[in-house]
């Protein structure tokens, strides 16, 4: 029978933050769902870079009787996106043994530590908007969306080739959403059905010409007087967000961390004693970078 002690017991509280961590992060992502995310156990410092391998192009070639096949050289392309933030969320906890004992205590701390570090991803990828530049911003700054945009924006991307089996999707604000939803033809049941009546009732646009509609309260906004609001509509490939590991701490400082990794998600988190205040410190951390995979798999839609 494994004797319990305070080291024991210490890196057991660890291991059941990192349990609830990662589940609290995913679950409050928008567009850090969305996107393709690269992840992998290895150590890395702020200021690296990561490749993302970006699949070639080639083209089929008609061969005629007796004739050869084409040799091709395609070569494989790369996204490169530095790891530029190091973004961490500390609370601290005085009494750590309750933790063990009621575990809603510990999603009482968690909670906001996860939805400040999801905020940080969200905002950081929303950023990247004015990076769609293979294709016409569509919409007007501080006129309301239309259909006829979002019509716009999806023949954009079928005309720059997203595969037609891919998802696509379209992030706007609150405003923006709302004003989807009040377009009549998505909003009543005689001419959209169900997806009218739940537009009506559950206020939940859901899909809108082939792209799956999301809001969010970090889509940036830029100009006054009007405001222009950056939505942007985009296929999963267009964006990447890439995630590494961060190296333990030294043995002996007394400090004892745990690695929480799920689903191409990745982060850190510490535990130490802060004299101070009498307190356990729990410090939850995650080296990223965002970056624009495929420039013409993206468009901006203004509003």
């Amino acid at each position: 029978m494994a004797i319990i002690t305070s080291a024991n017991l210490a890196n057991a509280i660890v291991k059941l933050v990192a349990v609830d961590a990662l589940p609290a992060l995913s679950g409050h992502l928008v567009m850090g769902n969305l996107v393709t995310r690269d992840f992998e156990p290895t150590l890395a410092t702020a200021g690296d870079t990561v490749n993302v391998p970006i699949p070639p192009t080639m083209v089929a070639n008609n061969i005629a009787e007796g004739g050869s096949v084409q040799t091709q050289n395609p070569d494989v392309a790369n996204a490169q996106i530095i790891l530029n933030t190091h973004a961490e969320a500390t609370f601290q906890i005085p009494d750590v043994t309750k933790v063990i004992a009621v575990p809603d205590l510990l999603r009482l701390y968690m909670q906001p530590a996860m939805i400040a570090l999801a905020e940080k991803v969200e905002s950081d990828l929303l950023a990247l908007y004015s990076q769609f530049t293979a294709n016409t911003p569509l919409g007007t700054g501080g006129s309301a969306l239309t259909e006829a945009s979002v019509d716009a924006a999806e023949t954009a991307l079928f005309n720059a080739k997203v595969p037609q089996a891919q998802q696509k999707y379209l992030v706007v604000d609150g405003n923006a959403y709302g004003q989807l939803r009040q377009i009549s033809r998505f909003s009543e049941y005689q001419t959209a059905g169900d997806a009218g009546l739940s537009a009506l009732i559950e206020g939940s646009i859901g899909r809108i010409k082939d792209f799956y509609v999301f809001r969010s309260q970090f889509v940036k906004k830029t100009g006054s007087a009007p405001v222009t609001t950056n939505n942007v509509a985009f296929a999963k490939n267009a964006l990447g967000l890439a995630i590494r590991r961060l190296p333990r701490p030294l043995q002996g400082t007394g400090a004892i961390a745990e690695y929480a990794e799920l689903g191409n998600l990745g982060m850190r988190i510490t535990m130490s004693y802060q004299p101070n205040t009498l307190a356990q410190q729990f410090t939850v951390d995650m080296l990223y970078g965002v970056g624009v995979l495929r420039n013409g798999h993206g468009v901006q839609v203004r509003s």
